[in-house]
């Protein structure tokens, strides 16, 4: 199927269960962490519009985006934004 015609980045969006929460790294650094993006859904493309809204630093390893600061909030206004179904974004505090 032609990529124009093909919904199936959507239907992904959609059913996709994410978790976003926040770690302590080194130096009593706060990092907050996004779990459940397949790299169907293009994670690095993801993150570099997530690291320009938020105006921080972040990667993408281990199957999951990283993102300096505690953002977890605003990351999931963000998700919703881009097409990701709100009940299935878990935000644990």
């Amino acid at each position: 199927m032609p990529k124009e015609l093909c919904v199936c980045e959507a239907i992904e969006k959609e059913s996709a269960k994410i978790k976003i929460y926040l770690e302590k790294k080194r130096y009593r650094k706060n990092v907050t962490i996004i779990e459940g993006i397949s790299k169907d859904m293009n994670p690095e493309e993801l993150l570099r519009k997530l690291k320009k809204k938020l105006a921080c630093g972040g990667t993408y390893k281990n199957d999951r985006l990283e993102l300096q600061g505690d953002h977890r909030e605003k990351v999931k206004k963000l998700l919703v934004e881009f097409g990701f179904n709100e009940e299935q974004i878990e935000v644990i505090v």
